[in-house]
């Protein structure tokens, strides 16, 4: 059962070693043909080649291709060409690069010096590049931006008149005064304009009875009729004349709630010659209590035609709002961004979060929150253009199919953004200069090789950057082609070392007929005798001769007559091919100078078998192929000059295994660097350690002991990898100390006897003492002789006295 199990596992290891090795091999294949576009590119031509990639290259060496190799596999990488023989000078691999063609300075100017011209300031630079592109390879460069001190200002103020803004319209008269006052601290150079909208002349949006078109509002209101959209006053310097034209405005009226703005903010937008915009900073202030209309609503009105984006004033009244649909907000967006046109929605607050989406929507706008009877309509405004003012965003015109751009900025405080966000810079005050690196990209051919000229520019600002993109679809050697060589049979053209068949020809030297390919003659030429397959299976037959198949990697190549060599199947060694010491030709290793084998992995060098005193393997054993084979068993390591078994080993490495098992002894100081020359392996106790007659190596065994008289026990050994070999017992053998509670119960309780015995003998002693002294007395007692006569002085302390009364009778 034991032996079905180990079966069962050894089968399951050999599969999994083989999926592992399938799924390596696989991988490493799809890595090596993603790695290499040029290899895949399988190009024909050198036009093909380069278009391929960047890394890519072209040999036109005409003794480049060995026989029976592709023409394709004159395209490689670089480095693998150079390695495969062909010379640098030799190579196609054309390189792209960029010339700058105007570079004016940003202008450099405070608030009240120089006067200049607004097409005199500059804000970005440079202002126009020439690109040329390879595929695959970027073009990088710089575009530095500036906000320019005291820049021109041109706004238009375009206000709904509907009814509902009536309040608002006394406090606008006085807007053109104000604003200029305010505005004055900002530019000295400031414009401003007024237009105005209500809504389409048309069924549903407004009441076309005859006494309605006249007057709108309900009741006793004399109110004007109602409009689309009309130009009032064209942007002007003087404030004053803004007063006297809007106050003479009258307020219209309409039917529904939102209103027409979106076909007065095209007009204003697209109508510049009319409305008056000049090259600067040009800003619409959009101003209403109410939501808008946009693309599709027109249908409410029969009105289906789209907007055509195009200006459409006659004497200043928008003329077309009956004909075509309101705008859509794309188209919004695209016409105001071609105009270089900052939008600031001034509106109530209850519309706030519809404005809001729509600011999400056009660049460089902005929303403020417009008081009930528009008091506050200047302070947005300032506010309004800081915000705008203070961030830079770059967009670019269309790319060419194939070409793609990126953006990094530079901005304030060493910020610095990618992707998305590295076209814009954020808190830009005026005189800050931020820098913007733009890399531009190339794929193939794009355009087919005709030039293209794109733009970016900042949003918001007229100035902009042009640039001419020019592509690298060919090569120089092309140019010089020979049409109908004889060296093609004159059915196609000598270019770059090779032939390019014309249509209906084939073959190396365009010798063939498409149509006479595939003919058994032809076959029979491509087979090295009867029994081999056409071209050994590796190739294909064309015209009689065998082109080789390439591999996905670009190190393997198939080569001969009939494609029966390749330079990837020799033997190998450490897992390279020929061991790194040779080359691979026709599946035989060549071996480099003083290596031989048939992997090329014998070194006839003796060198490394060298021991330290000069002798070849230390005298103790023969160099074979650079590796020394000891002789004397005892005797071990590359040299054959390490003994483990030899006296004095223990003694040698005693203080290195005690410095790294228990972190003592006299080098635990110095232990990771003079004691990391042993791989050391911890074990619980002796009888874990090798044992001599286990070990197919020499193992010599050791006891030693530490400071504090404690042992330890280990093994050296060098194994047969020459790596050297420590097993360790991980603990100390230390002989036991006193137990020093018995003894010192046993002194207490000694000097407690001894106590009681001393205080025993001297009370015995007493004792003794005492009867003798007693029997003493006993005895001088007993011989004593006294004395009986009275003391004369001796009177009896009793006195006798008699009762005269006493006669004795009881």
């Amino acid at each position: 059962m034991l032996i079905f199990h180990g079966s069962v596992l050894f089968k399951m290891d050999l599969r999994l070693l083989l999926i592992s090795t399938l799924l390596g091999t696989f991988y490493n294949s799809y890595a090596q043909k993603e790695g290499n576009e040029c290899i895949i590119a399988s190009a024909k031509h050198c036009g093909e080649c380069i278009q391929a990639g960047a890394k890519c290259g072209w040999c036109k060496d005409p003794a480049f291709l060995k026989q029976g190799e592709a023409v394709s596999t004159r395209c490689d990488e670089l480095q693998s060409l150079v390695k495969r023989g062909c010379n640098v000078d030799m190579i196609e691999s054309p390189k792209g690069e960029r010339k700058i063609l105007r570079n004016k300075p940003v202008t450099n100017r405070k608030k009240g010096g120089e006067k200049l011209q607004p097409h005199e300031i500059t804000q970005i630079q440079p202002q126009k590049l020439n690109l040329t592109l390879r595929s695959g390879e970027p073009q990088t460069f710089d575009l530095k931006f500036k906000r320019a001190e005291d820049y021109p200002i041109d706004l238009y103020y375009l206000m709904d008149l509907s009814y509902s803004m009536k309040d608002d319209l006394e406090n606008v008269k006085n807007l053109g005064t104000s604003l200029m006052q305010k505005m004055s601290k900002i530019t000295s150079d400031f414009q401003i304009g007024f237009g105005s909208f209500v809504e389409k002349t048309v069924m549903p949006y407004i009441s076309t009875t005859p006494a309605k078109l006249l007057n709108p509002c309900t009741g006793d209101q004399n109110c004007t009729s109602p409009f689309s959209y009309r130009n009032v006053l064209n942007l002007t310097s003087d404030g004053k004349q803004f007063n006297t034209l809007v106050g003479q405005q009258q307020i219209s009226g309409n039917l529904d709630s939102p209103e027409g703005g979106f076909d007065a903010i095209m007009q204003v937008a697209v109508c510049g010659n009319l409305i008056g915009w000049r090259d600067v900073t040009r800003l619409l202030v959009f101003s209403t209590d109410a939501g808008f209309h946009f693309a599709g609503d027109g249908k409410l009105g029969g009105i289906v035609l789209p907007n055509d984006g195009k200006c459409h004033l006659e004497d200043n009244v928008y003329t077309m709002s009956h004909y075509y649909d309101y705008p859509s907000i794309a188209h919004l967006v695209q016409k105001l961004s071609d105009n270089n046109i900052q939008t600031i929605f001034a509106v109530t607050e209850e519309f706030q979060p519809v404005y809001q989406e729509l600011k999400n929507l056009i660049p460089k706008s902005a929303v403020g929150t417009l008081s009930a009877n528009s008091s506050n309509v200047i302070n947005l405004i300032i506010d309004a253009y800081n915000s705008l003012s203070s961030e830079v965003i770059l967009e670019n015109s269309k790319l060419p199919s194939g070409v793609t751009i990126t953006y990094t900025s530079r901005c304030k405080n060493g910020v610095v953004n990618g992707g998305e966000n590295g076209r814009k810079c954020s808190n830009i005050s005026i005189g800050d200069e931020v820098t913007f690196s733009i890399s531009v990209t190339s794929k193939g051919c794009p355009n087919e090789g005709m030039s293209d000229t794109i733009k970016i520019k900042p949003l918001g600002f007229t100035e902009e950057l042009e640039i001419t993109l020019n592509f690298i679809c060919g090569c120089d050697c092309q140019k010089v082609g020979i049409n109908k060589s004889p060296l093609c049979h004159s059915n196609g053209t000598y270019e770059c070392g090779d032939c390019r068949c014309e249509d209906g020809h084939v073959g190396r030297e365009c010798e063939c007929s498409s149509n006479d390919v595939a003919t058994e003659d032809m076959d029979r030429t491509c087979r090295k005798d009867n029994t081999t397959d056409i071209c050994s299976n590796s190739g294909d037959c064309v015209c009689g001769t065998c082109e080789c198949k390439n591999r996905d990697n670009p190190e393997e190549r198939y080569s001969g007559q009939f494609c029966e060599c390749d330079n990837f199947s020799c033997d190998r060694s450490g897992n390279k091919l020929c061991g790194g010491h040779g080359r691979c030709e026709c599946r035989v290793c060549v071996c480099d100078l003083m290596w031989a084998g048939s992997a090329c992995d014998c070194s006839l060098d003796n060198t490394t078998c060298m021991a330290s005193n000069k002798q070849i393997c230390n005298g103790r054993g023969t160099c074979d192929c650079g590796i020394c084979k000891c002789t004397d068993p005892k005797f071990q390591g590359p040299t054959c000059e390490i003994c483990p078994t030899c006296p004095g080993v223990c003694t040698e490495h005693k203080e290195c295994v005690q410095c790294r098992t228990f972190g003592t002894g006299e080098k635990k100081d110095t232990c990771e660097k003079d004691c990391s020359y042993f791989t050391l392996i911890k074990v619980k106790d002796r009888d874990k350690l090798p044992q001599p007659n286990d070990a197919a190596y020499p193992v010599m065994h050791c006891k030693e002991r530490d400071a504090n008289d404690c042992w330890f026990y280990y093994t050296y050994a060098v194994n047969n990898n020459t790596v050297k070999e420590v097993h360790v017992v991980d603990s100390l053998d230390c002989p036991a100390g006193p137990d020093i509670i018995p003894i010192v119960a046993g002194v207490v309780a000694g000097i407690v006897l001894i106590g009681l015995a001393l205080l025993l003998i001297w009370k015995l002693l007493m004792i003794i003492h005492d009867r003798r002294e007693f029997a003493k007395f006993e005895k001088e007692k007993m011989n004593a002789k006294w004395d009986t006569g009275e003391n004369p002085i001796y009177k009896s302390a009793v006195t006798t006295v008699v009762n005269p009364k006493y006669e004795g009778k009881c």
